[in-house]
């Protein structure tokens, strides 16, 4: 078990470089930079915008917005924006407005306290997953509601120990996004508290607004993530969509890019609309 865990762990680190390594030599599409400082973090943090097709030409069109921790233009941003302008393009999902918030210490951000020693190796620092949080909450989500016209409607994307930051979130503060999707979630941390002690977080909601979908890959460690699902079979409470789902055939490594092109499709699709007779369109 020990060397499974540590696998594991440099898993976590290494397919976080390979990520990097593949955005480094893709195409980023246009987009907008900005930076702020933040006092929940105390440091500067840069962020990256991508606006969808037609974006400016409708008036105060307002928007969603999907919101992706490892965003940098040298992590995960182009592929997902790839995808998103793609899939909105051919009208298979909603337009949104991508927010990728760029890593300065990823490994500290994404992860939450743990009693493991072995966890604490991955970096100097850990455990700083409520502060990014707040970053998030109370200062990059105003700051993204002045700039740009937006609805209420906000969805959250990651994969690894970014997924693992997602399901602490739903878990935690469920009402901070409406969608929530993690890939691969690193749920083996700190002896997998999160999984042990979601009936009881669960329990306390009686109704959740929230949708949320988990994946696993193959070389996963696979118990904590299907315990997951087995704890919300029995305590999902009443209005949370949810899904699990295994693939076996997809790698820690690759299931971002496997998972991300179907996954917004299926979660964020196009929405219905009306017409002035009042019937409703796809």
């Amino acid at each position: 078990m020990m060397k499974l865990a540590a696998a594991v762990l440099a898993a976590a680190v290494v397919g976080g470089l390979s990520a990097a390594s593949a955005a480094a030599q893709e195409a980023v599409l246009p987009h907008e930079t900005f930076t702020m400082q933040s006092a929940a973090l105390g440091e500067v943090r840069r962020i990256n915008v991508w606006t969808p097709p037609g974006y400016g030409t409708a008036g105060e069109m307002r928007l969603p917005v999907l919101y992706m921790p490892d965003g940098g233009v040298d992590e995960d941003f182009p592929h997902v924006v790839a995808t998103v302008d793609s899939a909105v393009r051919a009208g298979e999902m909603r337009p949104v407005i991508v927010v990728g918030i760029e890593n300065t210490e990823r490994r500290r951000d994404m992860t939450g306290p743990t009693e493991v020693a072995q966890d604490r190796t991955i970096a100097p620092r850990v455990g700083g997953s409520a502060a990014f949080r707040r970053f998030i909450a109370d200062e990059l989500m105003p700051e993204v509601r002045r700039r740009y016209p937006v609805t209420d409607e906000t969805a959250v994307i990651g994969e690894s120990l970014a997924g693992l930051f997602i399901v602490e979130t739903f878990l935690v503060q469920p009402e901070l996004f409406d969608t929530y999707i993690a890939l691969s979630p690193s749920l083996w941390w700190n002896a997998e508290a999160l999984v042990r002690t979601s009936p009881e977080r669960l329990r306390s909601h009686r109704r959740m607004h929230a949708a949320l979908y988990f994946s696993s890959a193959g070389d996963d460690i696979i118990a904590p993530i299907a315990g997951l699902a087995a704890v919300l079979r029995a305590n999902a409470p009443a209005g949370l969509r949810w899904e699990y789902r295994a693939r076996p055939d997809l790698h820690h490594a690759t299931i971002y890019r496997g998972e991300a092109p179907r996954v917004l499709r299926e979660w964020l699709p196009p929405r219905a609309t009306a017409d002035d007779r009042g019937h409703t369109h796809p």
